[in-house]
């Protein structure tokens, strides 16, 4: 096997929150810099929103919804209208 192959490990790397927050972690580089973590994401701090651009939200319920109560076509009758609908296109 290759000796010296590995990168350096530092079990100590100092990690640099956007919102000021710091702490250490094990990595391959001595300092790292993230946007989000445990004390900032909306996930962990309890304040996660529900954000709804031109009621996309309502419009899957709705689709959902629709979906759930309209009635089963079976395979036969998949199978009769897509025939249907070939033999009208030859004609």
């Amino acid at each position: 096997m290759k000796t010296d192959i590995h990168p350096t490990y530092y079990p100590k790397a100092k990690v640099k929150c956007a919102c000021g927050a710091t702490f250490s972690v094990g990595s391959t580089k001595p300092e790292l810099s993230v946007d989000l973590c445990s004390n900032c994401h909306p996930f962990y701090t309890g304040k996660e929103k529900l954000i709804d651009t031109a009621g996309k939200v309502e419009k899957f319920k709705a689709r959902r919804e629709k979906a759930a109560t309209a009635p089963k076509r079976s395979k036969t009758a998949k199978r009769a209208a897509k025939a249907a609908k070939k033999d009208k296109k030859k004609s």
